[in-house]
């Protein structure tokens, strides 16, 4: 199954430049995500846009196959990748602000996406763990009886990209996946998680 992780957005609510390529732990923000796919067995392919260039010149010197979208929006610009590219199987799309997503969630949403019949996943996080993670919760639904935010993480089917795809809600409880990085507090809150101590200060 393919992951195609977004990393094409200019990230001005954090205002450090371009934002996949933030460090954490000494690694770009962007590394973490695609690390979570590729341990899990998936192929990659990033997709940036005019708006991030060295983003771009990250992904030709480290070998990250990328496709570079005229950057329409985010459910835009994966429609024309999936379209382009001729992706008719399911395949993962993804935000590339979570680093602290894991292989382990990874492989959790593909196998349930595998075990029931709906074409599309989406999956969720209540919104009580996303205090004071930094994950996103303007947005917030009911899904078996919690109030949850997107993560970010979804599977659709390749084949049916341009209409409405009947999607199964996956509910995860793990705090750990609300933890978007939009603001600086956000990141030295996940730089706390993540490094151990190791980075104490915003670079």
């Amino acid at each position: 199954m393919l992951a195609l992780i977004l990393a094409g957005g200019e990230g001005t609510r954090l205002g450090m430049g371009e934002k996949p390529l933030v460090t954490i732990c000494g690694r770009p923000m962007v590394s973490w995500v695609i690390d979570a796919f590729t341990a899990t067995g998936l192929e990659v392919t990033v997709v940036s846009s005019h708006r991030t260039p060295m983003t771009l010149n990250y992904f030709r010197a480290q070998g990250i196959p990328f496709y570079q979208a005229t950057g329409g929006g985010y459910v835009e610009d994966i429609v024309e990748v999936v379209t382009e590219l001729g992706i008719n199987a399911p395949l993962f799309t993804s935000v590339a602000d979570i680093p602290c997503l894991r292989p382990e969630h990874v492989k959790k949403i593909q196998e349930t996406y595998l075990a029931q019949d709906m074409p599309a996943l989406s999956s969720w996080v209540p919104r009580s763990l996303c205090q004071p993670t930094g994950c996103r919760t303007d947005y917030a639904e009911s899904v078996d009886g919690f109030q949850a935010v997107p993560i970010g993480v979804n599977i659709l089917l390749g084949e049916r990209i341009r209409e409405p795809q009947e999607e199964y809600r996956f509910l995860l409880h793990d705090r750990a996946l609300g933890r978007n990085v939009n603001t600086k507090e956000d990141l030295e809150a996940v730089r706390r998680v993540l490094c151990r101590g190791k980075e104490k200060r915003l670079m």
